[in-house]
Formats: structure tokens, C-alpha cells, sequence
């Protein structure tokens, strides 16, 4: 039960179902209240009418004991105004509901005169002789004529006689029309509606598994491919344009970047063993000559390849870090102009230009890399002089690098910020680094949410522009 409730398959019938359910609980009670209210008030109104038919007998002058009033539709009573039965409908066995239970008439009681003057005089109210009362009194209640008992709603009418004094009408409509009308609904309901919820829970559980059927398909494909460990591999994009479909694509797209980085991360770790591959061989080769032949060995060059490799794993290890989305470790504010002067000054030929502090937040480390690799990047492609601006545009802060090279093809200005990747692939690695100062440059501006990009500087050369956020 438990996992078949973990289905969304089924929480979602099991939803609609409920729902369905509650609305025709409410619905059906609704409708038998409204049909029981309606049926009560036709029957209030026929009983009403008798009443009021045999009032007007009484208030043209008929005496009650002569009445015989019919009992075909239902039960009529005639009662004075001390509670004295004075005419009946015929076969009346029993009777409640009414002013008096009694079934057969009785002489009326004596009544002293005085007094009914006095309390006709009190009354401010009164009837006149011949007057009906406008107002009706229902209740509801039984009776059992020739044997047969049955509920009825009954109407009391007064009228004022100039013989009898003020008398009440009492008059019966059956109330098995309503009764019968009620049960016919009510089984209709019992009936009809578990069957109508058998058929939304149906349409419902078949609806929904059409529409999460795509879903298991692409749970299926990436089962395989979490199995299979092809990142190749797509799961299947519905011909739908709901939200199945996008995500379906979005799935997609996610598969295509994590290809691209599974792939980016091979070549990186198939190109870093190669870098490190060179300095460790020409090292071990320097070590075993030096071994063999002490006084063939070439210091210089052994702490030269050291220091190499020492910078080629830093960079390695940066790259590693950048990759796991590390956050700069101590981000502050500072000026990055003066970051710049301070890089600037260690390097012959290269001016800054800065107009006041300019301040960033961010790792001055980080930055200060970047800086330098650029500054780097620069210095061996200039023929003369490397030139670095710091300003301030609108939101950010701009920092560019410019030297008087020969610039970078508008082809290659996206690939130099790749990893272990050199324009000129006759220039020895000792002069050109291993082509990962762009790449880590780049990667430590997107961190702290900046841009680098290339593009021509206005005196020839390349022109490098870093955008950093000013906040």
C-alpha cells in the first residue's frame, strides 16, 4: 500500500477521486434538501387550500356538526376555541399533529357570554363574523384512515362564525409524494455515484498514466545510462509542448553538459600528464647523468625544470579548485588599481593608468593571478611596451591589458581561454608556459562574477578587458 501510494499515478486518482467524492456528498445533499424543501411546501399549499375551503363553508354561515368534510386527500378536522372536536373527515382512525387527537365529534361546551364579549373586547386582533384568518399554521404530522397510516403536512386556519365563535381548520396533504420523491433520489445517488467515481478514478488513473508515460520513458533512458556510463546517450523528447517536453530537453541539455565536462575533465587530466610528463623526464634525466657523472650535471637546469613543475601543479591545483567551484577564500575590498601597480612594477615596460582608487570586492590573491598571468601573457608577445588602464564604467570596474604584438586571429579569441592551448605550436614550453594562464585568468573572473574577454587594441596588438562587478 505504501509504495502503491508513492505512486504519482495513484495520488493523483486517489486526489481526483476524493475530490469528485466530497463535491457530490455536497451536490446530493444539496439537491435532496432543495427537492425535500420544494415537495414539503406543494404539500403545505394543497393542505392549505382544503383548509381554507372548508373556512370559507364555515364563514358563509354552515354549522360544523353539519359539515361532512371529504377525506380523500387527507384528514380534516374542525375544532372550537376550547379544543372541542365538532366535525371530522370520514374513516379517521387516528390523528397527531393537529390541535386534538380526538377522531369523533363532540358537543361543543357552554360558554358564558359575559365573558366572550369581554375577551373579544381585549382582543385588538379579533375576527370578524365571517372573517378567515390570513395567517396559516403548518405542522407536520400522521394519521390512519381505513387501516392505512401515513405522514402528512397540516395546515390550521382560524375563522371567525357568528354561531360557533372562532374555530380552527385543521386540513392533511399526504407527504408521500415527497417521501417516495427523496428515496427515489437518494437510491439514484447510492447507486449512481460510487459508479460515477469508478469511472473518474478510471479515466483519471488512465489519463495520468498516458501523460507520465514519456516520464518513465526518460526515467528508463537514464537508468541505462547511469548503467552504461554513456553520456552520450539522450532520453526520448516527447512530440509534445508541455511540460513533459521540457523536461525532456532541459534533461538533455543537462546530459550534453556533463558530457562536455566529463570530457573537458579527460582531456584536461590526458593533457596535464603530458605537461608534467616533459620537466619529470628531463629532471629524472639530469638526476641519473648527475648520478653517473657528478661533474656533468647541471644544477641550473635541474632547478629550473623544478621550478616548472613546482608552477605547473600550482596551476594544476587552481584549475582543480576553480573546477569544484570553490569560492574565493578571503574575499575583501580593495583597489585594483593598485593591485595593477604593484604587478606592474615587478615587469620592465609595462605603465599603468588609473584615475584615483578603484575598488573591488573579491580575493586579492585570485586577482592578483590573474594579473599577473595576463601581465605574463603580454610580456611575450609584445614587441615594446605592455599598457594597463583601471576605470570605472557604469557598474563595473574595467581593467585592460594592451601590448603591441601582433594581436590574436578574430577565430582564435575563444579558443586561447582553453586549457593547454598555444596559437604557436612551434614555440618551445619554456617560453610559452604550458597554456593554462588564459584559461585559469578566465575562470577566476567568472568566479567573482566578471567577464574577460579579447579583442583588438587600438594601436595594434592584443587588448585583454576584465569587467568586475563594483559591489
Amino acid at each position: 500500500m505504501r509504495r502503491l501510494l508513492g505512486s504519482v499515478r495513484a495520488r493523483a486518482t486517489l486526489a481526483a477521486s476524493l475530490v469528485v467524492a466530497v463535491a457530490l456528498v455536497a451536490a446530493g445533499a444539496a439537491v435532496l434538501l432543495s427537492l425535500r424543501s420544494n415537495l414539503i411546501g406543494h404539500a403545505g399549499t394543497d393542505a392549505e387550500q382544503a383548509a381554507r375551503t372548508v373556512a370559507s363553508e364555515l364563514a358563509l354561515g354552515k354549522r360544523a356538526d353539519r359539515l361532512s368534510p371529504d377525506g380523500d386527500d387527507g384528514p380534516v378536522q374542525v375544532v372550537d376555541e376550547n379544543g372541542t372536536l365538532l366535525a371530522v373527515s370520514e374513516h379517521l382512525e387516528r390523528i397527531d399533529g393537529t390541535g386534538t387527537s380526538d377522531v369523533r365529534p363532540q358537543k361543543p361546551k357552554a360558554t358564558d357570554a359575559g365573558d366572550e364579549d369581554d375577551d373579544s373586547d381585549d382582543d385588538g386582533d379579533a375576527l370578524e363574523p365571517g372573517e378567515i384568518d390570513d395567517s396559516t399554521t403548518f405542522r407536520n404530522g400522521s394519521a390512519t384512515i381505513d387501516q392505512d397510516t401515513a405522514d402528512y403536512r397540516f395546515a390550521a386556519v382560524k375563522v371567525e362564525t357568528d354561531q360557533q365563535g372562532t374555530l380552527t381548520v385543521y386540513a392533511g396533504a399526504p407527504l408521500s409524494a415527497e417521501q417516495g420523491a427523496v428515496s427515489t433520489a437518494l437510491t439514484v445517488m447510492l447507486i449512481g455515484f460510487p459508479l460515477l467515481l469508478a469511472v473518474v478514478a478510471t479515466v483519471t488513473w488512465l489519463v495520468t498514466r498516458r501523460a507520465l508515460r514519456p516520464v518513465e520513458g526518460i526515467r528508463g533512458q537514464m537508468a541505462a545510462i547511469t548503467a552504461s556510463e554513456d553520456l552520450a546517450r539522450r532520453v526520448p523528447v516527447p512530440d509534445t509542448h508541455d511540460e513533459v517536453a521540457r523536461l525532456a530537453r532541459t534533461t538533455n541539455e543537462t546530459l550534453a553538459a556533463l558530457e562536455a565536462s566529463v570530457e573537458r575533465q579527460r582531456r584536461f587530466v590526458a593533457d596535464a600528464s603530458h605537461e608534467l610528463r616533459s620537466p619529470i623526464a628531463s629532471l629524472r634525466t639530469q638526476l641519473e647523468v648527475g648520478a653517473a657523472h657528478p661533474e656533468l650535471l647541471d644544477v641550473a637546469g635541474a632547478v629550473e625544470d623544478t621550478v616548472r613543475l613546482q608552477r605547473l601543479a600550482a596551476d594544476l591545483l587552481l584549475l582543480a579548485r576553480l573546477d569544484a567551484g570553490e569560492k574565493p577564500a578571503a574575499a575583501a575590498r580593495f583597489d585594483l588599481a593598485a593591485l595593477a601597480r604593484e604587478e606592474a612594477d615587478r615587469r620592465p615596460g609595462v605603465s599603468v593608468e588609473a584615475a584615483g582608487a578603484v575598488e573591488v570586492a573579491g580575493s586579492p590573491g585570485q586577482l592578483g593571478r590573474l594579473l599577473t598571468n595576463l601581465l605574463d601573457n603580454a610580456g611575450r608577445h609584445a614587441r615594446s611596451a605592455v599598457r594597463v588602464r583601471v576605470r570605472r564604467a557604469g557598474e563595473w570596474v574595467v581593467a585592460e591589458v594592451a601590448d603591441d604584438g601582433d594581436g590574436v586571429p578574430e577565430a582564435d579569441r575563444e579558443r586561447i581561454f582553453e586549457r593547454f592551448v598555444r596559437l604557436d605550436d612551434a614555440r618551445s614550453r619554456d617560453d610559452g608556459g604550458a597554456g593554462l594562464g588564459l584559461a585559469i585568468a578566465r575562470d577566476v573572473a567568472v568566479r567573482h562574477g566578471g567577464t574577460l574577454t579579447v579583442r583588438d587594441a587600438p594601436a595594434g596588438g592584443a587588448l585583454f578587458e576584465l569587467r568586475l562587478p563594483i559591489s
